[in-house]
């Protein structure tokens, strides 16, 4: 390895200094490297395992590699979900003294992944759709904050499960330019990207005979552009009604965070008579229901999770609490009560097939269909016992998916009815779980 070898890191791990630096990065050695599903990228990208944790490390150009790092960190300031920045590494040679390409590393998105591991006959059709929708609300906090992508698509997009839909991650912001704000030709231009891309994407499965038959990759690539409308229109349309109506101030705050939006600030106008009221969303930011959770348990989890642990716990709060309880208290009690026991609960050897906040949330749909079979509430006992016997055992582990690298992921077994999932509001009556 020659000795000018440079790493530029935040948070430098001295075990990268262990890595074969000095071989091409397609040369390195099975012993180092994790075999992970990943997406196309026109830049070699290998997984690697560190320090007990796996990183990504793409080749590519010096100035391109140190861009792409601080693009990373700005937006992970920003509170936009990607891919975490660990490392730029240049100056490489090989044994001859012959310069190698530089290195962007990334830290591995546990539990996440890449669309093609997604995309199977197996998979119910509805599952395009979904991807489509996740990477439209990304699209739409990028747009946001002034962020023109430039190369959407879902090969550059990381996906984790969130409560039965999925969450989008940003992986690759190379071509990415951050801006005061964008124009609306500079979103259409991102949007036209996208929809060009998935739609190329999608047809490279269907050829693969890797896509449902039912499934129109065109219409569903049209979907984002669909979904990505009607939320922006929704995050930052104005609204007038009658001043009688102030209410609907309210309704549209309301209808904003259970998007998962917050409002930053909210321009509200009168007419010069008084009788009308415009209202018009001025800055908004996601993850209300994440901050929440954080705040009161700290608990990290995906937007769609922390809307249904939150409901979860203002269950447990109404029906154990007292009103002039604290909210901090009653949220440690139902903690060390309800949450922490049952992913205490999960054995050892299953503890990689899902994130505690998803096993949490699919446990409350199995008690549910458990409850709905047997027409009685099964006791959360019960109900922990049957969902890993039934259907944990029965995933692939989702914190590193290995074989095969483009494969299936196996579906949570059918159980009884179609339960409150899919994040929703539905309440779990605690008096018989506790």
């Amino acid at each position: 390895m020659s000795g000018s070898l440079s790493i530029t890191s935040a948070t430098a791990d001295s075990a990268l200094l262990d890595l074969p630096w000095s071989l091409p990065l397609e040369e390195w050695p099975d012993s180092v490297i994790a075999a992970l599903p990943k997406g196309i990228s026109r830049h070699l990208v290998r997984f690697v395992h560190l320090s007990g944790y796996v990183i990504a490390i793409k080749e590519t150009s010096e100035d391109l590699a140190k861009r792409e790092y601080e693009m990373l960190r700005t937006l992970q300031r920003l509170d936009i979900p990607c891919v975490d920045p660990v490392a730029v590494i240049t100056n490489r040679a090989d044994a001859a003294g012959e310069p190698l390409s530089a290195v962007l590393v990334t830290r591995h998105l546990k539990f996440s992944l890449p669309y093609r591991a997604l995309y199977s006959q197996t998979l119910r059709p509805d599952t395009a759709t979904r991807l489509v929708d996740a990477l439209a609300v990304l699209l739409v906090r990028l747009h946001i904050i002034g962020f023109f992508w430039g190369d959407v698509s879902l090969s550059n997009t990381l996906f984790r499960r969130d409560a039965g839909s999925f969450a989008a991650y940003l992986v690759d912001a190379e071509t990415g330019k951050l801006y005061n704000g964008l124009s609306n030709g500079q979103r259409e231009n991102d949007l036209e990207i996208a929809r060009v891309n998935i739609a190329g994407e999608l047809l490279d499965l269907a050829a693969g005979n890797r896509l449902d038959e039912n499934l129109d990759p065109v219409e569903v690539s049209n979907g984002i552009v669909a979904a990505y409308r009607n939320l922006w229109k929704e995050l930052t349309g104005a609204e007038s009604f009658k001043a009688s109506e102030r209410w609907r101030i309210t309704e549209r705050v309301e209808r904003l965070n259970q998007l998962g939006f917050d409002i930053e600030e909210l321009a509200i106008k009168t007419d010069d008579t008084g009788t009308e009221v415009r209202i018009q969303p001025k800055v908004v930011d996601a993850g209300h229901h994440q901050r929440r959770l954080l705040r009161l348990t700290g608990l990290d989890a995906g937007e769609n999770q922390a809307r249904r642990l939150l409901n979860d716990l203002d269950s447990y709060a109404a029906t154990f609490g007292n009103k002039e309880d604290d909210e901090e208290m009653v949220a440690h009690e139902w903690l060390a009560s309800v949450f922490e026991p049952v992913v205490r609960a999960i054995p050892r050897e299953l503890k990689g097939k899902l994130e505690p906040a998803e096993v949490f949330h699919q446990l409350l749909d199995h008690r549910w269909f458990l409850s709905q079979n047997a027409a009685r509430d099964v006791p959360l006992a019960e109900a922990v016992t049957s969902y890993i016997d039934n259907v944990l055992r029965h995933r692939r582990d989702e914190a590193t998916v290995i074989d095969p690298v483009t494969g299936a992921v196996t579906l949570p077994l059918p159980t009884v009815g179609q339960g409150p999932g899919n994040g929703s509001d539905d309440e779990v009556d605690w008096r018989t779980l506790v």
